[in-house]
């Protein structure tokens, strides 16, 4: 009886000892729950399985308070100002515009005749206005008119695409592309006076060397690509909207584009060759492709 109440003190520190370590293990749970970090993925729901989106997402998408980022300026705010047409000026403008556009096609065959590079010049500043994710605009684009390199593009996208008709694709997506009269044989490629691969920057570099994040850089890219082509058939130039299956890196690599810029299309620019051909297609009614609530 003695020894137990000579040990009571002692007992009594090391339980609250116990108590005071399962309450701040406690508080600490609580912290890490309403304070995420690494172990919580915040990013917006539509690019959490874009493998691309990976570079550098940690570091941007924890909680701001547990990283050390240097604040880049604000962008100073200036004046907006645009035409405000009457309405019936906005009509006519409206149909000339659709228009102008509905006459787009797509065109295999391009004619060899030179294109003004001050013409292809003002078509890249255009597709450059488009919106971006944050305004990082993550969007290069290498414009070839070398006859060489156009050759050695052909010949990449070529054997690629044997493949792809012979193997990859399957025999339903080749039956739909035979309506088209499409094959593996790429002539344009070397016809058209200009070839404009569009690559997308999954990241960008900060001038300290470390990553920046691009926000949506493929909803960018795709803008920036409509936009392009809208610009292309403005000027009466043609092209045919290619995306070469399994070409990308070796592209990259051809032109000495860095490892965060990935190919999202290849496009042969020029006049439409006197002789072209389009499918006779149409296209869907405004009731089935819009819908007013």
């Amino acid at each position: 009886m003695t020894i137990l109440t000579a040990l009571t003190p002692v007992l009594l520190v090391v339980l609250c000892l116990i108590i005071g370590f399962m309450l701040v293990k406690t508080q600490e749970a609580k912290t890490i729950k309403s304070f995420p970090g690494k172990s919580q993925d915040l990013r917006p729901l539509d690019s959490r399985d874009d493998p691309e989106t990976t570079p550098g997402v940690d570091e941007c998408w924890a909680h701001p308070l547990l990283l050390s980022i240097e604040a880049e300026e604000d962008h100073p705010q200036v004046p907006y100002s645009q035409p405000c047409f009457p309405e019936d000026v906005m009509l006519k403008r409206s149909r000339d515009f659709y228009t102008l556009l509905n006459q787009r096609r797509t065109i295999r065959f391009i004619s060899s005749k030179p294109v003004p590079r001050d013409i292809i010049d003002n078509i890249i500043r255009t597709a450059g206005t488009a919106p971006s994710g944050a305004h990082t605009e993550p969007w290069t684009f290498a414009v070839v008119s070398d006859a060489a390199v156009k050759h050695q593009i052909r010949e990449i996208v070529e054997n690629e695409e044997m493949i792809n008709y012979q193997q990859r694709m399957g025999y339903k997506w080749v039956k739909d592309l035979s309506k088209l009269r499409t094959n593996w044989i790429k002539q344009y490629l070397d016809d058209a006076p200009y070839l404009i691969l569009i690559f997308r920057q999954t990241y960008g570099i900060l001038p300290n060397g470390q990553k920046k994040t691009h926000y949506y850089s493929e909803i960018s890219i795709s803008i920036s690509c409509g936009i392009l082509l809208a610009a292309l058939q403005n000027v009466g130039l043609v092209t045919v909207t290619s995306t070469p299956l399994n070409c990308g890196l070796q592209l990259r690599l051809l032109l000495k584009r860095p490892a965060n810029e990935k190919l999202v299309m290849l496009l042969p620019v020029g006049y439409p060759a006197l002789d072209a051909t389009v499918p006779d297609l149409k296209r869907k009614p405004l009731e089935d492709m819009m819908v007013y609530i």
